[in-house]
């Protein structure tokens, strides 16, 4: 067996032993902290997911995938170059493969976490009551997820327990509500 042969082998074998050990592991990178800051990030506000280029599971494909066809480039008689383009060129599509494929799965991931944004515009109901200048109590209902949050007024008025209220503004201490006495909702 020429050297060359055994070079693209060796790489092949490397390649499939990772892929092996992150299919049954989980991403390499990821359980050791790495991150190359090159991801695609699903969510602004850090849920969902992300899939990145440097996915061990993509670095392991396009290696198993170089090693393979360059090593058959070899056995079918052609040259060192032909070789090494044939493994690169299958390396660069079956990795993107997968990283598609990686990143449409990332990408379908839901969260159940309710951003602040998301309870701006509802109502609530006071839990603890809100008494001129101080701090009580609210909680609403966003999808299935119940959210509760510290809540005071903008004006100082006073809300009573069970009493439902407009979410205006979020903020570091909590939420900023309004009375709807006076508002009906709608069924």
């Amino acid at each position: 067996m020429n050297s060359l042969l055994a070079f693209f082998l060796v790489i092949c074998g490397i390649g499939f032993l990772f892929l092996m050990i992150s299919v049954f592991l989980g991403d390499l990178f990821e359980a050791f902290g790495g991150d190359f800051d090159l991801d695609m990030d699903m969510d602004a506000d850090g849920g969902g997911g992300h899939f990145s280029i440097f996915d061990t599971r993509v670095i392991s494909v396009f290696l198993t995938a170089f090693g393979a066809l360059g090593a058959l480039a070899i056995q079918l008689k052609y040259g060192a170059i032909i070789a090494v383009g044939a493994g690169i060129g299958g390396g660069v599509i079956l990795g993107a493969l997968i990283f598609a494929f990686g990143y449409l799965l990332y990408s379908q991931q839901s969260t159940s976490n309710v951003g602040n944004r998301d309870l701006v515009g509802r109502t609530a109901k006071v839990l603890v009551g809100v008494k001129p200048g101080e701090v009580g109590q609210i909680s609403c209902k966003v999808g299935e997820e119940r959210v509760e949050k510290l809540a005071r007024t903008r004006s100082g008025e006073e809300l009573e327990i069970g009493e439902t209220v407009f979410i205006e503004e979020i903020t570091s201490e909590g939420a900023i509500v309004s009375s709807m006495k006076g508002y009906e909702l709608p069924e």
